[in-house]
């Protein structure tokens, strides 16, 4: 691998809806320099936040200057030199981004097409298993995450190497599993016609799925503290529904991708969720496939529990970018 690969700060971040979490980096193989969390909301343009980025590194004895190499994962589909985001109000053109910023290499990803990248090299301390199922070595792996939105992708082996897919399958159509949930999907019909499991599966969801069932209107900060407090039965009872449903969709990823080598769940909100989703039905709805029920409990099922497993695959697809370029 060329000197320029391995020498150098590199500028990483990860993009979400709601918060972009930025990092520096000066070695591929080793930890991150710098992190810090700004709110997107604060920032008329993804170029603004990066620069008050940057700024603030700089006054904190950062090489800023030195940058020439960048990698960005984003909460949105990557097909062109175009972006608008979905959960967000940031649009802009990728290569005038780059000459905006002076970089040599801006290489823009789907964020859980870079989280996925992270998963094969998770270290046990990374992820919580959650349920039964033996992983299989270099077999493909699942990924789904709820968070500002619902993110699904996954990872195949491809030789000696693993290629990240890039997807919206966050955006497939609900599938109620019992008349509870058949309730739930008519109470936002009327509201939205087409019912996504992103539109359950995310922190709108949750408070979507709430006000189906008991017709009140909370955050899902308020109710998922109401349900670890144990203050309030109707939101925990949001929260199992929640859990349940993700189950049901983690059981169509694994089935789709035959992710026999595991089914990872990233995302901000499951975290938050403590022992309300270990205790929940989760796993029982994940292997609840009927005649692929025994397929799916060999499947093993892990919370990713690492910090910045994101910026940690993209800095992966960054070097395989750069590498590739001075072939």
């Amino acid at each position: 691998m060329t000197a320029e690969v391995t020498h150098g700060l590199r500028l990483l971040a990860d993009i979400g809806g709601t918060n972009a979490r930025f990092a520096l980096q000066s070695d591929p193989a080793g930890g991150f320099d710098d992190v810090e969390v700004l709110t997107g909301a604060s920032y008329l343009t993804l170029g603004d936040a990066i620069r008050a980025y940057l700024e603030g590194a700089r006054a904190r004895g950062m090489a800023v200057d030195s940058v020439c190499h960048a990698a960005l994962a984003i909460a949105n589909p990557v097909e062109g030199d175009e972006i608008r985001m979905t959960n967000h109000h940031w649009a802009f053109s990728i290569e005038a981004l780059r000459q905006e910023l002076g970089l040599t290499t801006l290489l823009m990803v789907n964020d859980f097409a870079a989280l996925a990248m992270a998963l094969p090299h998770l270290q046990p301390a990374g992820r919580q298993r959650i349920g039964g199922g033996i992983e299989l070595p270099n077999r493909t792996i699942g990924l789904i995450g709820p968070g500002t939105g619902l993110g699904v992708s996954g990872v195949v082996p491809a030789g000696g190497r693993w290629i990240a897919l890039s997807g919206e399958g966050g955006h497939v159509s609900f599938a109620p599993v019992n008349r509870d949930e058949v309730a739930i999907l008519e109470a936002l019909w009327s509201e939205y016609g087409h019912v996504s499991a992103e539109r359950l599966l995310s922190g709108m969801g949750l408070e979507l799925i709430h006000w189906a069932r008991t017709s009140r209107r909370m955050k899902a900060a308020d109710i998922t503290t109401a349900a670890l407090d144990g203050s309030c039965l109707e939101c925990q009872g949001s929260v199992r529904v929640f859990c349940a449903i993700l189950g049901s969709v983690a059981g169509n990823v694994a089935l789709t991708l035959g992710a026999t080598g595991g089914m990872y769940i990233g995302g901000g909100i499951v975290p938050r969720l403590g022992v309300l989703f270990e205790q929940s039905a989760f796993r029982a709805r994940f292997e609840d496939k009927g005649r692929l029920g025994d397929y799916l409990a060999r499947i093993p099922t892990y919370l990713i529990t690492e910090q910045y497993p994101a910026l940690r695959g993209v800095s992966a697809m960054l070097s395989d970018q750069i590498f590739s370029l001075h072939q």
